[in-house]
């Protein structure tokens, strides 16, 4: 794992800055509180969210309501970026979790959830907190925390990171599985099935004998009982075929009464249909009588009418046109007679005037005698002439008006016996139709009787045929036959619950007999299980002293590198010694062990850093497979000093040593580091922190 890019906002004197960090050796420097150790708390806080302490108070700028940190580093070729954000709540502090972000390769792969981003990157580094905190992040003040600690405490806590507290674990809970099973034996040895096996046993193969001899019982009365189901069923279906036939008869009865009932009905219409005919051919003749007596009356009417000169069988429209041709003659003859009566009136009156004077009545001239006498006759003879004239008209006169009043009489009266002859001659139709059809019904009605009394016939036959002592029989055959049935279906049923009660038992006891194996074979089992958790923890006692001082010589080989590469060819070597509680010495030149804290302030920072160098070497190696490839530093030069060249050995070691790919160191020496690859000022203006980047 490599650190590239740490950005912190609002964390502690930090309100916006970017710390940008290389492979190999990086180091911050910078006065007392300028923010150095702050990177450090904001990587821990960016990898794993977790307080120093019991809450974030020492992370937060005071006064802000939030903050967050953005932590990119590459593992295994991939590009990682994390993001994690704080918020002030009250009086509290707590994580802001939708700033909780990973992107690999800048694809979001885990957001919100704690438990997630955790499991991703042990996933991916190999750390969690515990063991980032104990050998990746070596704190100010914590350099000499295992070297100062007493032997068991550090045995403890080393066996912890090491794996080894599992063996001791794993030896306790083996103990309580082992008084586990013990106990468990014990019951089965007490069980009353286990011990009572044989018994069990015998049990079974009588209730076996039992059951097998009750299988052929069953196998007969199954026999018994198909012989009587064949009985039932045939008594049944001759039960039911003449139940169907009773059924039938009595519908034939039904349709023998409705028969019946349909021949009177066909009588009773017969009778009522002859009333009816009788009927219509009575108004038939009276409808004909009237047609002949109005036929009479317009035969007489004819006969005046030919007597009066007018041709027979005229239309009343003919006659009314007759009628007004003789109004037309007979107002002519009036007119031509009155004109005839007044010119002789006024022939009598000049007659008169002239027999009582001479002169003209017209012209008023004077007449002579024989003039006067001559035009007196000649008026005299016409006046006759008018008069026969008068007459005749008035005789034409009387014969026409006479003639009137026949045509008129006709006239009028044939138009009323027209229509009424016409609506008789209806009136026969209509009734001679009905009188038909009545006849065609009347017919109809004796060929259905004929036909009914046929079917009535034909029922009666049918209904003779069906005796009711075949159905009594029948009904008493299919008693027999399914009291014969029940009989044997009970005791067939007996039978299978017996059959089932003697199953019920097999398998109560065969579950007992296997249960009771299973309780011999689980015994047996735990038997030889006992035995070999036994000698499992004997295995676990032996095992973690072995692997112990396997880690222990392993660890001194590795310090012994550190430091000697730390220490150089400048000083004295320090030779190291660990015991078994992972305890180091340092041999003297003349062979005296001494111990960490008769060594020198310098020494004991030397020793504590490749002591801790060592074991998470270790440690990784151990726990991931693969060793220590970043250590962060938080004040690595305590108890060393520029004068002696140590801080400078310590620097020009750590800058040397290439076996962990990134280091990240805080000081305050400029001395330390004036021997970094990288290195990034940290100063404080006005409570902020400024970064700068020397090289």
């Amino acid at each position: 794992m490599k650190i590239e890019i740490v950005q912190l906002e609002n964390i502690r004197s930090h309100i916006k800055s970017t710390v940008p960090f290389t492979r190999g050796f990086n180091c911050l420097v910078g006065g007392l509180g300028c923010g150095k150790s702050s990177v450090l708390y904001a990587i821990d806080f960016a990898l794993f969210g977790e307080p120093i302490g019991r809450s974030f108070e020492y992370l937060l700028r005071e006064g802000a309501g939030s903050g967050r940190v953005t932590i990119q580093f590459t593992q295994n070729g991939n590009t990682y970026r994390l993001t994690r954000g704080l918020r002030r709540h009250g009086k509290g502090i707590g994580q802001d979790f939708e700033e909780l972000k990973l992107w690999q390769n800048e694809q979001l792969v885990a957001s919100m959830k704690a438990d997630a981003i955790a499991e991703q990157l042990k996933a991916v580094t190999g750390l969690d907190s515990d063991l980032y905190r104990a050998i990746v992040w070596m704190r100010q003040e914590h350099l000499k925390e295992l070297l100062d600690s007493a032997p068991r405490e550090r045995q403890k806590r080393l066996d912890e990171l090491f794996g080894l507290s599992d063996y001791e674990t794993a030896w306790s809970n083996i103990a309580e599985y082992q008084r586990g099973y013990e106990t468990e034996k014990r019951v089965y040895e007490k069980d009353p099935d286990v011990a009572g096996l044989e018994k069990l046993s015998a049990e079974y193969n009588r209730v076996t004998e039992e059951f097998a001899l009750l299988e052929v019982e069953l196998q007969g009365a199954v026999e018994k009982l198909a012989r009587a189901r064949k009985a039932l069923e045939d008594a049944d279906a001759k039960l039911k075929k003449l139940e169907e036939k009773k059924q039938f008869i009595e519908e034939l009865k039904r349709r023998e009464a409705q028969v019946q009932t349909s021949i009177a009905n066909a009588v009773d219409a017969s009778a009522s249909l002859t009333q009816r005919i009788e009927g219509k051919k009575t108004i038939i003749d009276n409808l004909k009588q009237r047609q002949s007596s109005i036929d009479s009356q317009v035969k007489s009417y004819n006969i005046r009418l030919a007597e009066a000169g007018i041709p027979a069988n005229q239309s009343p429209e003919v006659l009314r046109q007759l009628l007004a041709q003789l109004d037309d003659k007979i107002s002519s003859l009036k007119a031509e007679q009155e004109a005839t009566l007044r010119n002789m009136q006024t022939d009598q009156k000049r007659t008169v005037s002239l027999s009582m004077e001479n002169r003209c009545p017209l012209c008023l001239q004077p007449l002579n005698d024989e003039y006067k006498s001559g035009l007196m006759h000649r008026i005299q003879e016409e006046n006759a002439e008018r008069q026969k004239m008068i007459k005749q008209l008035q005789n034409e006169l009387e014969k026409l008006q006479r003639t009137k009043a026949v045509v008129a009489e006709a006239a009028s009266n044939l138009q009323t016996l027209t229509l009424r002859a016409e609506d008789l001659r209806v009136r026969i139709t209509e009734e001679e139709k009905s009188l038909s059809d009545l006849l065609t019904e009347l017919d109809a009605k004796h060929m259905f009787e004929e036909e009914q009394r046929r079917q009535l016939e034909a029922l009666r036959f049918e209904i003779g045929r069906f005796e009711v002592s075949d159905l009594e029989a029948a009904r008493e055959q299919s008693r027999q036959a399914f009291q014969q049935y029940s009989h044997i279906e009970s005791d067939l049923r007996f039978k299978e619950i017996r059959k089932n009660d003697l199953l019920k038992r097999l398998d109560e006891t065969r579950e007992r007999i296997d249960h009771a194996q299973e309780k011999l074979e689980r015994m047996q089992k735990i038997a030889k299980t006992v035995e070999v958790l036994g000698a499992i923890r004997d295995a676990y006692r032996s095992i973690q002293p072995k692997l112990r001082s396997e880690f222990v010589k392993v660890l001194r080989n590795f310090v012994q590198q550190v430091l000697d590469s730390l220490v150089g060819g400048e000083a004295p070597l320090l030779n190291v010694i660990v015991d078994e509680t992972y305890t180091p010495y340092v041999k003297s030149e003349s062979g005296v062990d001494r111990e960490v804290s008769n060594l020198s302030g310098g020494e004991r920072t030397l020793l504590a850093f490749a002591y801790r160098l060592g074991l998470g070497q270790l440690i990784m190696q151990s726990r991931t497979g693969h060793g220590l490839s970043m250590l962060l530093l938080d004040e690595p030069t305590e108890s060393l000093g520029r004068e002696d060249g140590s801080i400078d050995r310590l620097a020009e070691a750590i800058s040397r040593f290439k076996a962990i790919e990134q280091i990240i160191a805080v000081t305050h020496s400029e001395a330390f580091a004036e021997k970094a690859e990288h290195v990034i000022t940290l100063e404080k203006e006005a409570g902020i922190s400024k970064i700068s980047i020397e090289r």
